[in-house]
């Protein structure tokens, strides 16, 4: 399924592809719990940024490895490079316009970030 989603405002918009029954991750470290960011992580060959590369924004901290983007308009976080998966992509479900067929959120530990990360590298790699 090919799923719409936008910034606040619509000056980001972009496309992902993932299946019509997603599950996501709920993250309870700092910056997500903040944000409120449910986390769709898939392979960067699965988006599209449409519009709006000049009206993003960069946010890093710690080991600089994430790259939280934002738009500058309005300042939502639609997408960001996740440090578990520097090879993805990771959108925040909240931000579609088309909504699934099926969602399960499920908690994830980041404020234990180094003993949970791992599980979550599949998620960038393609399926076949």
């Amino acid at each position: 399924m090919i799923y719409q989603g936008s910034c606040h405002c619509g000056a980001v918009r972009f496309s992902v592809e993932a299946p019509d029954q997603l599950e996501v991750e709920d993250c309870n470290c700092s910056i997500c719990a903040k944000t409120g960011f449910l986390h769709l992580i898939v392979p960067m060959a699965s988006f599209s940024l449409l519009q709006g590369e000049e009206n993003l924004e960069t946010y890093t901290f710690n080991t600089g490895i994430a790259r939280h983007t934002f738009c500058k308009t309005c300042g939502i976080k639609p997408f960001y490079t996740p440090r578990s998966n520097p090879d993805g992509i990771d959108v925040n479900v909240r931000c579609l316009e088309t909504k699934p067929v099926s969602l399960t959120v499920v908690p994830f530990d980041g404020k234990n970030w180094e003993q949970n990360a791992a599980g979550l590298a599949e998620k960038s790699r393609p399926s076949n």
